[in-house]
């Protein structure tokens, strides 16, 4: 736990300072090497494989707020969720052998993880809930990745700003065991502020790499021509740094 709050500390810190530095080139150049040594401390501090602290059913928080988008504004989510999502559909592609279009029975019919975890927002608020879903890993194995993969993109349904939502992790996140796609909330499923009815969970980084509305999983190789460029929404666009581990 207290490495845990030293690196939240460390990611919120370069999180704040970045949109009062990163106005020019040097400012820009100060954010990546930032980032860069960010990510090399946390994993110098951790085994790759290391699991977050998982919490007791007695610490689930009485109410799991919504952050960002908390609905999707359009004719076709609208009517998915009128049908409880059967048509909703997850496509796996890019630099996969085995191209994967799966609905929402075939997410639930997968091994499926559960995990009792805390959701660190950037805004500085926290709160502890029982997710389920499969672990990426096992959908990533199963599309067969090109050995020329390093990045997992991820599409939503949202729209913020005219631009679509997207995130972005590497491999060592992608294939980490507390990384899943979940579908549940505290048992049942997820409410629509929280993401119907996919999201991710990236347990080791920061809350606004946990996309919702999960429509697809892109595997690239490279992050340029993505967006801007630098792997995901508030990181196009608020300067917040792509690597957000806690």
């Amino acid at each position: 736990m207290k490495r845990r709050a030293v690196m939240a500390g460390i990611g919120a810190m370069f999180v704040g300072a970045c949109s009062k530095i990163a106005d020019s080139k040097v400012g820009s150049s100060l954010l990546g090497a930032a980032e860069d040594w960010h990510r090399k401390a946390h994993r110098a501090l951790s085994d790759r494989t290391a699991l977050v602290n998982e919490y007791a059913k007695a610490d689930i928080s009485p109410y799991f707020r919504g952050n960002g988008s908390t609905s999707v504004d359009t004719d076709a989510y609208r009517m998915h969720a009128a049908n409880g999502f059967a048509d909703w559909r997850l496509e796996v592609r890019g630099l996969v052998r085995n191209p994967l279009s799966l609905s929402m029975e075939n997410i639930r019919k997968l091994p499926q993880r559960t995990q009792i975890t805390r959701h660190d927002c950037v805004e500085g608020w926290s709160a502890i809930g029982e997710w389920t879903g499969p672990q990426l890993s096992t959908i990533l194995d199963a599309a067969v990745m090109d050995p020329a993969a390093r990045f997992v993109v991820f599409r939503c349904a949202d729209n913020l700003n005219g631009a679509d939502y997207y995130e972005s992790i590497d491999l060592v996140d992608a294939m980490h065991p507390q990384t899943i796609i979940a579908h549940l909330l505290n048992g049942d499923d997820l409410p629509e502020k929280n993401g119907a009815p996919l999201r991710m969970r990236i347990e080791r980084q920061l809350g606004y790499k946990h996309p919702k509305y999960l429509t697809a999983i892109e595997v690239v190789s490279t992050l340029d021509g993505i967006g801007e460029g630098k792997g995901g929404y508030w990181e196009d666009r608020a300067d917040y740094q792509w690597y957000a581990g806690i």
